[in-house]
């Protein structure tokens, strides 16, 4: 793997995992005014803030997990197909909610957006690495 290509990685990687970790630790500190800015009243129901932060806490693990990876170089690849799953299904659900659902606020639309572009970026850097550099004869 060429410098160039693992710099890449590891900014993607840093990416993804500093996103993670900001969405998931802002909701689990402040669920109400992170829903709130995309038109999303949770009001005073427990049971639905107690639901929301249940994954918010797994997708800050999957971020942390992510940023230690940046230093763990036998964590790379599996940070970087972790980010990929992650991003890819959110992207997806995002999208097919849309076209079954309807368009919801726009920060929904611009964070499915994100999500597309950078679980993509996490599958093509996994492609590329898959890619034999040599021929056997």
């Amino acid at each position: 793997m060429t410098t160039k290509f693992a710099k890449t990685q590891l900014l993607i990687l840093f990416i993804a995992g500093a996103l993670l970790v900001l969405v998931g630790g802002y909701i689990l500190a402040a669920p109400t005014s992170f829903y709130a800015s995309n038109n999303i009243e949770l009001g005073t129901n427990i049971s639905l803030i107690n639901e929301l932060k249940a994954p918010a806490g797994m997708l800050m693990v999957a971020g942390l997990f992510m940023l230690v990876a940046i230093f763990v170089r036998s964590l790379v690849d599996s940070a970087t197909w972790l980010a990929a799953l992650i991003f890819v299904s959110y992207a997806t659900s995002r999208l097919s909610s849309m076209v079954f659902d309807g368009t919801p606020a726009s920060g929904l639309v611009q964070a499915a957006m994100l999500e597309g572009i950078v679980g993509v970026a996490c599958l093509t850097i996994l492609w590329v690495r898959g890619i034999p550099t040599k021929r056997r004869a």
